[in-house]
């Protein structure tokens, strides 16, 4: 299968190092807004100029859109789907419903398969969510994140004037876990289940005071969570917090029919975020292309991907390896 990357970030580089841990991908090209000269890759792979992307319709089976959910997404997938078979990992919860039907109008009026939303959450942390609403219909659900580098909240912080580098984390809080894996169903605020970790490295001279109340008192962000701020020096942030960990749990407390409870949980532990979405993408890329073939056209999400496309085996390997 011959795959595009488009948009060379984090994501990106991750795109690239998982197509070469798939034998049955092929990496056509990664295409960049900058100087396309200016662009090392990882493994050698070649650099096109974005605005050259049209010109490879005939060569891409899917086109992996590695971009941001706020800006770059709303406006890329739909007009990539025109011409390709596209996969996003827009996550802006709220803004799904709509970015979807941008999406499948343009994919669905040129046949190709489009799949936005995928990643692990949303993604993988969805399908978790599904199964288990399915098995216990009776029940509430729990998500939490971390602990992690929240990249978007930590570009928050970097806007605020004064702030040369910033890393936020994303902390659990360990008494709400517990609560929920002993199926106690307790209802939480969001300041009771997540904590917020500030680790700012400020400009010389600023106001380090008024750096720290923008960051606890920022709407949509911080003010409705228990958040600490840390001033460090560059060098501590490049030697503590360069990496970019992060990972989470999806749980469900129910009870069956009997008054029986149940917990069902779905973990994910990562040292680096951008990489293990970068391979659920490529996961999915083979399932797009797999949909595509069968004449199956218009945008989807995970909800829709049959589980052995995902998969490089065949049914009776399947049948025999993993049932």
């Amino acid at each position: 299968m011959k795959i595009g990357i488009y948009g060379y970030g984090n994501l990106g580089k991750g795109v690239e190092r998982a197509a070469a841990q798939n034998p049955d991908m092929e990496l056509v090209g990664v295409f960049s807004r900058r100087d396309p000269s200016t662009v090392e890759t990882l493994t050698g792979a070649k650099v096109f100029a974005a605005d050259r992307v049209e010109e490879f319709e005939n060569q891409i089976d899917v086109m992996i859109i590695c971009g941001g959910s706020a800006t770059d997404l709303p406006v890329m997938t739909p007009r990539l789907a025109r011409s390709f078979n596209v996969i996003d990992s827009f996550d802006t919860h709220a803004r799904i419903p709509e970015h979807f039907a941008n999406v499948d109008k343009e994919a669905f009026s040129t046949a190709h398969t489009a799949l936005i939303s995928a990643g692990w959450d949303p993604g993988l942390f969805s399908l978790a969510r599904l199964y288990m609403n399915a098995v216990l219909p009776e029940g509430r659900d729990y998500t939490f994140w971390g602990r992690g580098v929240s990249q978007g909240h930590s570009d928050a912080i970097r806007r605020i004037p004064g702030v040369k580098d910033a890393r936020q984390y994303t902390v659990p809080i360990a008494e709400a876990l517990e609560k929920v894996r002993a199926g106690l169903q307790p209802e939480l605020t969001t300041r009771e289940k997540h904590l917020r970790e500030c680790y700012v490295v400020a400009e010389e001279g600023a106001d380090r005071a008024l750096i720290e109340k923008q960051i606890k008192e920022m709407p949509n962000y911080f003010a409705d969570y228990d958040t600490t701020v840390t001033f460090i020096s560059e060098e501590e942030m490049k030697k503590s917090h360069s990496a970019l960990p992060h990972g989470g749990q999806v749980i469900r407390s129910g009870k069956t029919g009997g008054g029986n409870s149940h917990v069902m949980e779905f973990s994910l532990k990562l040292d680096s975020n951008p990489e293990f979405t970068a391979s659920v993408l490529i996961a999915c890329a083979r399932a797009i292309g797999r949909m595509n073939a069968r004449g199956v056209f218009g945008c989807k999400t995970m909800f829709d991907i049959v589980p052995a496309d995902l998969s490089p085996m065949d049914p009776a390997e399947l049948r025999s390896h993993l049932l």
